[in-house]
């Protein structure tokens, strides 16, 4: 195994941890940022009212994109076993 190998590996392991975590984090920080705007203009600065959009939004965020987050990291995973077992030959 070379260091162009691994270091094609790793880019595609960093590649695939960045599009399976961007639209979740993405969608956090706007509704983040609506609940922060919307706590700004009523003056009301409940600490729960932050949290439980948040995680009722991470919910159906899972629920929606779970089976693309599924077959991306399936496929890369299949991709590294298949690359490992021409490597052992």
């Amino acid at each position: 195994m070379t260091e162009d190998t691994v270091l094609n590996l790793f880019n595609s392991a960093v590649l695939v941890a960045f599009k399976l975590s961007l639209p979740i984090l993405l969608s956090s920080m706007v509704l983040g940022l609506i609940v922060s705007m919307f706590q700004a203009a009523t003056q009301i600065h409940e600490q729960t009212l932050t949290f439980i959009p948040k995680i009722i939004l991470l919910g159906v965020m899972l629920v929606v994109l779970g089976p693309w987050m599924l077959r991306l990291s399936t496929e890369f995973f299949g991709e590294v076993f298949m690359f490992i077992r021409e490597t052992s030959k």
